[in-house]
């Protein structure tokens, strides 16, 4: 609870800190200075202006100017031909130079800020104000894909990414994408080296937006939407389920179960009470679309001494379900996000973070998506109306008016003995829960300019505390269902009895549920030393110790990670880059002997266009080639402590394998694992090359790299080299030991080509960011009959299943083929391949069909396009993602025994329908044969989405608000998830048990103050 205060307590501060510093005084300098090209040519005519874009200056023939500004100011450089060079101004400064397009903008890395010209081994960032500008999102990851080159929903082909939000490992959701400034995705060994074990994988890095000097910046964004749904499932009503059930049980040679009188009644729709036909996806239950809204207010501004900025927003959606306690189904976000900058003396700053998430999401008591993919439309009405009862059945009206439950009125929740409990009965009585969720941020740290003790020399402290927890809420209560009795009298249906299942019961308590905590503390020192010899000789050098702890509830370990890390940079003349990121880590995860290693890594650059050969080049602007290569050591594979240590585990709680002593007081013992006291870190082997050109004076720009990646030493039971008496699967009992054996590899490429071009008054941005990877299994354990089943050099995303040869269509043709072992087999079930000719068809007859893409599609391409004519700007954005296949194995596709019937089955096999069939026959039975992992039901997962579009209009605030008080305002209005085009869309949009996939329309406004 301490904790908790004290972040209230700074949270609170910083919301008031720009209401405290804006009043103080602003102290001013007469800046002189010059401003160059990279080359030291004066740019004449260039403009500096703060950062409220009022125009201050314009330099000289000479590039000199004189003006004065507050210190600690930020003023914006630009001329033409240039991008814009942010400065803040602290001090005198004599000269300002401007770097062509794409040179200028710093880049957050590993402990430090680098220009984005020099980045090598394998870096590749994002600035999310800019696309916000042009295409507002909110989630921080929404498809970055598109933007930054090697992230495809994973990185360079990797399982999994460290996320840090301001350094501090967080969850992605803690973060909403306009407080952020920067996104910085690692991908290289030599990237992601200082920041240890945990980082080995690959790194995200979110930067979120701190103050500058200056006048104070209110900036609010408001948004409303909607999401309508892209695709629902299609399910067959009840007299074409029921027609289709009949056939299944023909199939299986069983007499039909239901009569043509009922089919036709239930077709007919005449009472559908009485003869239901129960569609979840109706408007009876789901609106066609919900809403969306979000609001966010952004202060900041300061002075020399300190610097604030506050960012508070809100969220609120609802959901597609329109009925009974869900109409109040409802999420909503409230954030407060704030930081302080503050200069403490001439040589000592710091700095203090806090945020706080509060979420809730109020929800109903019932799995509705569930019960859509499984409750069949005939079985029940889930409303009996009481106008229906005949007036002088007592005990059925004597039923109604006890009920606590009588539905608008009208009607009692219908059920059957089967059905006693429904999602939609559960929704309109069974109570309703609400999650929330409370999340708490905290960073604090200092930096000193030791120049005293050393010139170049700097000290910095960071500490970073996170706190979240979670619990479900309800109200649970018990319900009664009515199954109603039918006659019919003189042509009129009538109920003349009702038969009841359950009580109406409610304690009115909440009961808590889910309680969940989790708490992040990090903490990094590090030393610095910068110094340039000679203006040709630049070195730089780091000392890092971090690390940081995540505990979670009911987890007995935390999640740890600590290593001390050594960087050692060199350039000259800012052609030759040299850099080596080292560092040393520890796990707990290992036998104490082997809990230490070391991580070394370096990359090379050399920039030939400051090469004499291409200096004065009219083509090539800028040309840099790197390359880059380590080895990372970590414990990200290492899935549980102590599994170096023989564990045996004792059960006499009557869950008993062994009998003795004629059953009486059995204690059994059973080992789990054998001992690997020599077991140590896998590691992570990598070498990846680099190229960064811009061309026709910067408009074209192209990045790209390529690497190739091992993982070795993953740990594995290697079942194949002990007898098979060594591991048994019930009991769950193994003898045998994890060792260092498997090894992966991972190759491929990433690239970015940027165009910009001005085109009549429209000036043109394109970008194509690409990214391609390969897996493959290198070394397995593994004892395979036949070598066509080793995983050994298979991707790791391997789909394996049987082979089709299409359908049995007679009783003959069964006979002549392999026996099939999966179970009885008819005519108009799938024939399979026998691959190793021994007359059989089983599991051993699996064969490699194609890669799953589990860690992101094998080829990534995002196309954006931004077209800006006067003050409209248009963005699109489009991705493509190919190469990948799926299973469609879900219940909408995998019927049998008495399951729900979709759309899927009418191309079912029949003797009618032997050469088009696109389906097994039907079955009540076991369906086994059919529904199991082969290429029947194998399909591609290749798809384009046109995932964004936005089009902008910027107001002219001059001439509307004389630009007194509103200094900028936009409007616009996008979509998301607009379309897709794929060979299986339908497959891809549509989901099965959860809530439909969505497309997004909102209108939005922001404005500055």
């Amino acid at each position: 609870m301490k904790i908790k205060n004290i972040i209230w307590y700074l949270a609170f501060m910083l919301i008031l800190s720009p209401f405290i510093l804006v009043a103080q005084d602003i102290q001013t300098i007469q800046l002189r200075a010059k401003i160059t090209d990279q080359k030291g040519i004066p740019l004449p005519n260039a403009v500096v202006r703060n950062d409220q874009e009022e125009q201050l200056a314009t330099t000289n023939e000479d590039g000199t100017f004189s003006l004065e500004v507050a210190l600690n100011s930020v003023l914006i450089f630009t001329s033409p031909g240039y991008e814009s060079k942010v400065v803040r101004i602290n001090a005198q400064v004599d000269e300002i130079i401007l770097f062509d397009e794409w040179e200028s903008r710093q880049v957050n890395t590993p402990y430090q800020t680098k220009d984005k010209s020099n980045l090598i081994g394998g870096i590749t960032y994002v600035n999310v104000p800019e696309i916000i500008e042009k295409s507002y999102f909110t989630w921080p990851l929404d498809n970055m894909e598109g933007f930054a080159p090697g992230f495809h929903g994973n990185i360079w082909g990797n399982n999994e990414f460290l996320v840090l939000v301001d350094g501090v490992p967080r969850d992605v959701g803690s973060v909403n994408a306009l407080e952020i400034e920067q996104v910085t995705f690692l991908k290289g060994v030599s990237a992601v080296a200082l920041y240890g074990s945990r980082a080995a994988k690959g790194v995200v890095m979110i930067t979120t937006k701190r103050g500058s000097a200056g006048k104070q910046m209110v900036n609010v964004r408001a948004n409303s939407g909607v999401h309508m749904a892209r695709a629902l499932p299609n399910y067959l009503g009840s007299a074409e389920y029921m027609t289709l059930y009949n056939e299944a049980r023909a199939n299986d040679g069983l007499q039909p179960l239901f009569s043509q009188e009922e089919i036709f009644n239930h077709g007919s729709g005449s009472n559908p009470y009485r003869y239901p036909n129960l569609d979840f996806y109706s408007d009876d239950y789901l609106q066609r679309a919900y809403s969306r809204h979000d609001a966010t207010m952004e202060i900041s501004g300061g002075n020399d001494r300190a610097r604030y900025y506050t960012n508070m927003g809100f969220m609120s959606e609802g959901s597609f379900l329109n009925f009974g306690q869900a109409t109040q189904n409802r999420n909503e976000r409230f954030n407060i996000r704030g930081n302080v900058d503050m200069n403490l003396t001439k040589h000592i700053s710091g700095f203090a973070d806090a945020a706080v998430i509060f979420y809730n999401g109020k929800g109903v008591n019932a799995n509705f998506w569930q019960g859509a993919a499984t409750i069949r439309p005939h079985r029940f009405s889930p409303l009996v109306p009481i106008s229906m009862i005949e007036e002088d059945d007592l005990v059925s009206q004597n039923f109604v008016n006890n009920s606590s439950h009588v539905i608008n009125g009208q009607y009692l929740l219908g059920g059957t003995q089967l059905e006693q409990t429904n999602p939609i009965a559960g929704i309109y009585a069974g109570g309703s829960n609400q999650f929330t969720s409370r999340q708490y941020q905290f960073n604090t740290g200092v930096n000193a300019d030791l120049t005293n003790v050393l010139p170049g020399l700097t000290f910095g402290y960071r500490f970073g505390l996170d706190y979240q927890t979670s619990y479900n809420l309800a109200f649970n209560n018990n319900y009664a269902v009515f199954q109603p009795q039918w006659n019919n009298y003189a042509g009129e249906d009538l109920i003349t009895g009702l038969t009841r299942f359950g009580q109406d019961a409610s304690t009115r308590t909440q009961n808590i549920s889910g309680n969940r905590f989790q708490q992040t503390m990090s903490m990094s020192a590090q030393l610095n030393y910068n110094k340039v010899v000679k203006e040709d000789h630049e070195f730089s050098a780091m000392l890092v110790a971090g690390g940081f702890q995540t505990g979670v509830s009911q987890m007995y370990h935390r999640v740890s990670n600590a290593n001390l890390g050594l960087h050692f940079g060199y350039s000259y003349q800012n052609r030759f880059l040299v850099e080596m990121n080292n560092a040393v880590i520890h796990s707990a995860r290992l036998p104490e002997n082997n809990r230490r290693a070391f991580s070394p890594t370096m990359s090379l650059g050399w920039r030939l266009s400051n090469e004499g050969f291409l200096k004065d080049s009219k083509v090539v602007d800028n040309l840099l080639l790197s390359v880059s290569g380590g080895i990372i050591h970590t414990d990200l594979d290492i899935q549980d402590y102590y599994l170096y240590e023989q564990v045996y585990t004792q059960q006499g709680d009557g869950t008993v394998f062994y009998t003795w002593k004629d059953g009486l007081n059995n204690i059994t013992t059973i080992s789990r694992r054998g001992a690997n006291p020599d077991m140590r870190l896998p590691k992570r082997e990598e070498i990846n090359v680099g190229v960064e050109t811009s061309l026709f004076q910067n408009r074209l720009f192209f990045t790209g790299s390529a690497f190739i990646s091992r993982m070795s030493g993953l740990l594995v039971q290697r079942s194949d080299i002990y007898p098979n008496y060594f591991s048994t699967g019930f009991p769950a009992s193994s003898f045998i030991p994890w060792e260092n054996y498997n090894s992966d590899l991972r190759t491929g490429f990433d690239f970015n080509l940027n165009v910009k071009q001005k085109v009549g008054d429209v000036n043109l941005n394109v970008g194509l960011v690409g990214t391609y990877y390969n897996t493959k299994a290198l070394q397995r354990g593994e004892n395979w009959l036949d070598s066509y089943q080793e995983r050994s050099g298979r991707p790791l995303d391997a789909i394996w299943g049987l082979q089709n040869l299409g359908f049995f269509n007679s009783a003959a043709q069964i006979n002549s083929s392999p026996e099939q072992i999966f179970g009885e087999v008819r005519p108009g079930d799938l024939r399979y391949v026998d691959q190793n000719g021994d007359g059989r068809i089983t599991p051993q007859d699996e064969v490699f069909l194609g890669r799953g893409g589990w860690f992101g599609a094998p080829l990534t391409l995002g196309l954006n396009v931004t077209a800006e004519w006067k003050n409209f700007t248009i963005f699109a954005l489009g991705m493509m993602r190919s190469g990948a296949y799926a299973i469609s194995n879900s219940s909408y596709f995998w019927v049998a025994g008495e399951a729900k019937y979709s759309e899927e089955v009418r191309g079912r096999w029949h003797e009618g329908n032997m050469e088009e069939a696109t389906f097994p026959r039907l079955t009540t039975l076991n369906g086994a044969n059919n529904f199991r992992n082969s290429d029947f039901w194998l399909y591609s997962t290749d798809r384009f989405d046109l995932a964004r579009l936005q089009i902008s209009y910027k107001l002219p605030v001059d001439r509307i608000f004389g630009g007194r008080f509103i200094k900028g305002m936009d409007i616009y209005t996008n979509g998301a998830n607009l379309l897709t085009i794929a060979p299986n869309r339908r497959i891809l949009e549509t989901n099965i048990g959860s809530a439909p996939q969505t497309r997004f329309f909102n209108l939005g406004l922001a404005a500055q103050f």
